[in-house]
C-alpha cells in the first residue's frame, strides 16, 4: 500500500483587490483583528506541510513586513498575470514526489480537516475541492462529462456558455497534485480567456487529456470556501467567524447573555462561571480565571483576570496582568504594562501605565498613575498624579506599603514614598517623603482683595468699590 505523498502548501496571495477600492493589499485587510493570509497560514500550518510558501506581489513589502513572524518562504511573482502563473512560480524548486495543495490567500475560513482527502491520495491524480452553492455566480464551474460524471474541465464564469452557467457545482480554487505533474501541465498554459491570464483551473483538461484522474471532493459546509472580494463579502466573512466563534465559547461554558453583541478578535480561555454583558471587544490573547466578571463595554486586549475579579462597565485594558479578587472601573483605562496584585482596587477615570498596584491597595478616583511600583494597602485619593515625564525621560515613583496619598497630590519623579508615610492633600512632592511622618508641600494661601479679574463685574458691596481703599487688616506686599 502506497504511503501519500509529502505535502507542499502553495498560498496565492499575489493579488491586489481591486473591488475593495483600498490602497492595503486584499490578503491583509482584517478578519477578527487578524490579516485575512494570518487565517490562511493558521489553517495550512494545521497540514504539517514539508513545505510552505507564500506567492506574493502586490504591496509584497507590506505583506512580509505584516507576517514576518510566519515560518512561510516567500516567493515573488513580480507581474500579476493569473493563478496559473502564480502557482508556477509557488513550486519552483520543489521537488517533483512532492503533492502540492494549492490554497487562496482570500479564503479564510476553510479548515485542515476539509483539506485532508485531497492529500491522501497515493495515486498520481489531480484532486479538486469543490462546493454547490445556490448561487453560483461569479464562480467558476465544474463540467462534468454525460457518461460517467467525472470531472473534464473548471470554466471561469466570464467564459462559461449560458448552459454551462446553469451549474451550480462551483470551484472552490483549491486543488492537489503531485509536483511534477502539476508543473509540466502549468508550462503548457496559454492565456486565451477574456481575461488574458494563465488560469491555474485549466490544468484540470490537461490532466484529462492527459489520461490522469481527476477526483472532485465536494465540501460538506459550503461556508468553508467563502471568498472575500470586497468589503460586503468580508463583513459576511465576518459573521460567519464571529458566530462560530461565539458559539463555541457557549458551549464551552462562558456566559454571554447577548452573544451578538460580542466582538472576538484572538482567542479567549476561560474559567467556570465568567460572564462577559455586551458591547465588549476581546483582542488578542484573553486568559479568564473562574468567576470572572466582564461588564458591558469594555475593551480587553491582551488581558490576564484573576479569579474573582471584576471589570465594571467601559473601561480599557491592554497588556494587562489582574491577580485574584481585583476590582476595575467603571471607565478605567489600564495601559501596557500594569499589574494588579490580589484584592487591588482601581475606580473611575483612573489611568495606570506601566505600573504595579499591591495587595490590597486602591486608586479610586481621577488619577493617573505611570512607571510606579506601589506597595501594600496603599491609598491614593482622588486626583493623584505621578509626574513621570520630563519631556525627555521616563522617571519612576515608588510607594512602600501602608502609605497614605492625600486628594490632589502631584509626585514628581523621581521620587520615593516611605512606609506609612502621608502625604497631605494638595501637596506637589519634588523630594522623597520619609516613611512614618506627614509630608505636606503647599504654598501660602493668600487672598488680594484688590485683584480683578478683567471682564469681571465688581461686587458691589466691597469697601474698594465704594471708595473705601482697601479692607482693613490687608497688608500689602
Amino acid at each position: 500500500m502506497q504511503t501519500p505523498l509529502p505535502t507542499a502548501v502553495i498560498v496565492l496571495a499575489a493579488g491586489r483587490g481591486t473591488r475593495m477600492r483600498s490602497e492595503r493589499p486584499k490578503v491583509l485587510q482584517a478578519l477578527a483583528g487578524r490579516p485575512l493570509l494570518a487565517h490562511v497560514l493558521e489553517t495550512a500550518q494545521e497540514l504539517k506541510p514539508a513545505a510552505l510558501r507564500v506567492v506574493y506581489g502586490y504591496g509584497g513589502d507590506a505583506v512580509r513586513e505584516a507576517l514576518v513572524n510566519e515560518p512561510v518562504d516567500w516567493v515573488e511573482q513580480s507581474e500579476q498575470r493569473g493563478t496559473g502563473d502564480a502557482t508556477r512560480c509557488g513550486l519552483t524548486g520543489l521537488p517533483a514526489e512532492m503533492r502540492a495543495i494549492v490554497l487562496c490567500g482570500d479564503v479564510p475560513l476553510m479548515q485542515a480537516e476539509s483539506l485532508l482527502p485531497l492529500l491522501e491520495e497515493t495515486e498520481q491524480t489531480l484532486s479538486l475541492l469543490t462546493v454547490e452553492l445556490a448561487d453560483p455566480t461569479g464562480y467558476g464551474r465544474i463540467v462534468r462529462s454525460n457518461a460517467n460524471g467525472e470531472v473534464v474541465a473548471i470554466v471561469e464564469e466570464r467564459d462559461a456558455t449560458p448552459q454551462q452557467r446553469q451549474i451550480r457545482e462551483t470551484n472552490t480554487g483549491i486543488l492537489a497534485a503531485p509536483v511534477g505533474l502539476l508543473r509540466g501541465w502549468l508550462e503548457q498554459l496559454r492565456p486565451d480567456n477574456a481575461q488574458g491570464e494563465y488560469y491555474l483551473t485549466d490544468v484540470v483538461a490537461m490532466a484529462v487529456a492527459a489520461g490522469y484522474s481527476v477526483r472532485a471532493h465536494r465540501l460538506s459546509d459550503p461556508l468553508q470556501a467563502s471568498g472575500v472580494n470586497s468589503f460586503v463579502q468580508l463583513a459576511e466573512v465576518e459573521q460567519i467567524w464571529q458566530a462560530r466563534a461565539r458559539d463555541r465559547l457557549l458551549r464551552q461554558g462562558l456566559a454571554m447573555p447577548v452573544p451578538t453583541r460580542v466582538l472576538l478578535r484572538g482567542q479567549v480561555e476561560h474559567g467556570r462561571d465568567c460572564s462577559v454583558d455586551v458591547d465588549c471587544v476581546l483582542e488578542g490573547r484573553i486568559e479568564l480565571a473562574d468567576r470572572v466578571r466582564i461588564g458591558p463595554g469594555v475593551v480587553l486586549r491582551n488581558v490576564t483576570v484573576g479569579s474573582d475579579s471584576v471589570i465594571a462597565p467601559y473601561c480599557v485594558l491592554e497588556d494587562v496582568e489582574l491577580a485574584e479578587r481585583c476590582q476595575v472601573g467603571p471607565f478605567a483605562h489600564l495601559r501596557p504594562g500594569t499589574r494588579l496584585a490580589p484584592g487591588a482596587r482601581v475606580g473611575n477615570f483612573v489611568e495606570m501605565k506601566a505600573a504595579t498596584l499591591g495587595r490590597d491597595s486602591k486608586a479610586n478616583h481621577l488619577s493617573y498613575i505611570g512607571d510606579a511600583q506601589i506597595g501594600e494597602r496603599v491609598n491614593i485619593g482622588a486626583g493623584t498624579i505621578t509626574c513621570n515625564y520630563d519631556g525627555e525621560r521616563k522617571h519612576p515613583t515608588k510607594i512602600a506599603d501602608d502609605a497614605f496619598i492625600g486628594s490632589g497630590t502631584q509626585l514628581v519623579a523621581p521620587l520615593s514614598v516611605g512606609e506609612g508615610a502621608t502625604v497631605g492633600a494638595g501637596s506637589t512632592l519634588t523630594r522623597d517623603a520619609p516613611a512614618r511622618q506627614l509630608t505636606l508641600a503647599r504654598c501660602r494661601q493668600q487672598s488680594k482683595s484688590e485683584w480683578r479679574r478683567p471682564g469681571l463685574t465688581p461686587d458691589p458691596g466691597s469697601a474698594e468699590d465704594r471708595g473705601e481703599g482697601p479692607s482693613r487688616g490687608h497688608t500689602e506686599e
